[in-house]
């Protein structure tokens, strides 16, 4: 083979590589269907000249067909006459007519049996147009799942590399720095200005309270909760002040067990001891005499 042969093909089968990959099947059948349907339309042009031929010939074999009736019946006028030549003379002209009559049916049939044939072969033609065109859907649509399949399987392929899902833990550890920055920064501006003290105050005051007061709730209800002190010190005043004198010894012996006056302390004990009861005494007096 030949250095220019040699060319050639490699030219060609490059040429032919470049159109194979330039070729986009939608495009393709797209415009392979432009060229069926522009097919189409000069089909139906032929067709459409040769039914007006049909219908031409037609006319002219009725034409023919009806002058030759009418000299026939100008022959029969003539013979009625008594005129025998020219009856003669008018039935030549309407076998002349009969003749061509008869050529123009011979055409007129041909031409129909044409047409005939052309109007099956423009629907078949029609017919695969049509059929072309669901196929080009068809083919479009698998087209378009063939390039949808391709592009997950590339994506697929792409997150299959851990590169992708580095940078997102590189980026999740990046966002957390900037958190941890922000609540510093909240926190360092809050004592900075007083609020932190301020907040601890107000979470102070109002947590915990509900739960107390439930408690306390609960154990008053069970008879376990120790009365106060300013309460004690109210019942214990009035009842030294209905027993009198000698009062004092037993509540002091009660006081000293402990049993009848909620638990007080040695030294409330030792401060209700050293408590002077004449003046409630005395007083206790000048309410009997008034």
């Amino acid at each position: 083979m030949g250095i220019f042969s040699r060319l050639g093909t490699l030219i060609k089968s490059n040429l032919n590589d470049l159109i194979t990959k330039a070729e986009d099947p939608e495009k393709m059948l797209s415009q392979v269907l432009l060229e069926m349907q522009q097919q189409l339309v000069e089909a139906k042009k032929a067709v459409a000249v040769a039914i007006a031929d049909e219908k031409k010939l037609q006319k002219q074999y009725v034409s023919e067909t009806d002058k030759s009736k009418e000299w026939e019946r100008k022959a029969m006028v003539a013979v009625r006459a008594g005129d025998d030549g020219l009856a003669r003379q008018a039935l030549a002209r309407k076998q002349e007519h009969e003749t061509i009559a008869t050529q123009f049916q011979q055409q007129w049939i041909s031409q129909k049996q044409a047409v005939e044939k052309l109007k099956d072969a423009l629907r078949l033609l029609n017919n695969k147009i049509e059929e072309a065109k669901r196929k080009k859907n068809i083919l479009i649509a698998r087209k378009k799942r063939a390039e949808a399949q391709q592009q997950i399987a590339n994506t697929m392929q792409g997150l299959g590399d851990t590169s992708a899902f580095d940078t997102f833990d590189r980026m999740a550890e990046r966002i957390q720095l900037m958190e941890a920055e922000a609540e510093a920064g909240a926190e360092l501006a809050g004592e900075l200005s007083g609020d932190t003290l301020e907040s601890k105050f107000h979470a102070l005051e109002a947590g915990g309270g509900s739960e107390d007061d439930a408690l306390s709730d609960l154990k008053a209800k069970m008879g376990l909760l120790e009365a106060p002190k300013g309460d004690n010190a109210k019942q214990l005043g009035a009842g030294v002040a209905g027993t009198g004198t000698s009062g004092k010894t037993e509540d002091t012996s009660n006081l000293g067990t402990g049993s009848s006056l909620g638990g007080l302390t040695a030294e409330d004990l030792k401060e209700l001891e050293d408590l002077d009861l004449s003046e409630l005494e005395g007083s206790g007096k000048e309410a009997k005499k008034a």
